[in-house]
């Protein structure tokens, strides 16, 4: 008797542990995913030796909606994994992905979430080695959620983090800030995002690029949850110092802005997924900057502030009217669920 092939939605069956299982692992995820180490579908993936001390990264992925333009779930759960391993000074080496899958998910959309995978692993260099599903009942999850964990072989000179910040360095950022948040929060209130995608991708070339022209930064971040205003305030307060940020010279999309104007949104707070913000010794932000700009993920790359002894709060925003706004960590994420 011939085996039914996988059906048209999941199935709580698909989390049994059964047949079901095998076929959705075989027939979903192996095709865009598979490598030597998964391939063996063993309870632990078997990683080569490694010179030198690993960094190690968690992550969970709950974004809404699932698709989005620029991106989906799925490239979103590996870039987002790569980028904390990448900026926290390391090479990536594996990951690991586990799935909450909702009774009803289409099958169709699930394939594309392990194709995007695939595809993004594939840019990255890296594989996804290990992973889980389980399947909850119908109106008990939201389609899909993704849980991740990453491997990365840490570089020999890591970014040394806010202790070592001093007055007069230099804050750059590799492109225009609030490009994901504003996809997500206009296609949440019904608005035409137009020509706007979401900037998900790898900053693995970013940080590369940073350490081949020979700059070691004392701070690095993706500014994902928050924004760039929340990470910034985040260093501000280890540091003891203030970061001065110029209006002048942050890059922001006028599409950005527009959506932000329409919903009450500040582009400072807004989540990006494919942005480098680093901070180097003073008179090194050209040299970075040139270095960003030199491949495709790094256009738009600016010198946006410095380094100044600690003011009224942690983040001084110079706007262009020779006004000063302070920023400071919010009390809670002013778009939840954006990644």
């Amino acid at each position: 008797m011939a085996r039914d092939r996988t059906s048209d939605v999941v199935t709580l069956g698909h989390g049994s542990g059964g047949r079901l299982t095998t076929d959705l692992i075989r027939e979903v995820f192996l095709p865009h995913l598979s490598n030597p180490r998964l391939d063996v579908l063993g309870d632990a993936a078997w990683l080569p030796r490694v010179e030198g001390r690993l960094a190690m990264t968690t992550d969970g992925f709950v974004v809404s909606p699932r698709v989005f333009p620029g991106g989906d779930i799925g490239c979103l759960a590996i870039f987002g994994t790569v980028n904390d391993l990448a900026v926290g000074g390391a090479v990536p080496l594996a990951l690991s992905a586990a799935f909450i899958l909702e009774e009803g998910l289409p099958m169709d959309e699930l394939r594309q979430v392990a194709a995007s995978m695939g595809l993004a692993a594939q840019r990255c260099g890296v594989e996804v080695v290990t992973g889980d599903t389980k399947v909850v009942e119908r109106g008990h999850g939201d389609g899909v959620f993704i849980a991740t964990a990453g491997v990365g072989r840490l570089r020999d000179e890591p970014p040394t983090g806010p202790a070592s910040v001093v007055v007069g360095d230099e804050v750059v950022v590799s492109g225009p800030v609030g490009d994901h948040g504003a996809v997500i929060a206009a296609i949440r209130n019904g608005i035409d995002p137009g020509a706007l995608t979401s900037d998900c991708g790898p900053v693995l070339p970013l940080v590369d690029a940073l350490y081949a022209a020979g700059i070691r930064p004392r701070f690095l971040r993706d500014p994902t949850r928050g924004g760039l205003a929340t990470v910034l305030s985040e260093l501000a307060k280890e540091a003891g110092l203030t970061v001065e940020l110029r209006e002048a010279d942050l890059p922001v999309r006028d599409e950005v802005r527009a959506v932000c104007d329409l919903l009450g949104l500040d582009p400072l707070f807004l989540a990006c997924e494919g942005r480098v913000v680093a901070v180097v010794a003073g008179g090194q932000g050209a040299r970075v900057v040139a270095a960003f700009e030199a491949i495709p993920e790094g256009r738009g790359a600016a010198v946006a502030g410095r380094i100044v002894p600690r003011e009224a709060g942690p983040v001084a925003f110079a706007t262009r009217y020779g006004g000063r706004r302070l920023y400071d960590t919010p009390t809670s994420e002013p778009l939840p669920r954006i990644c």
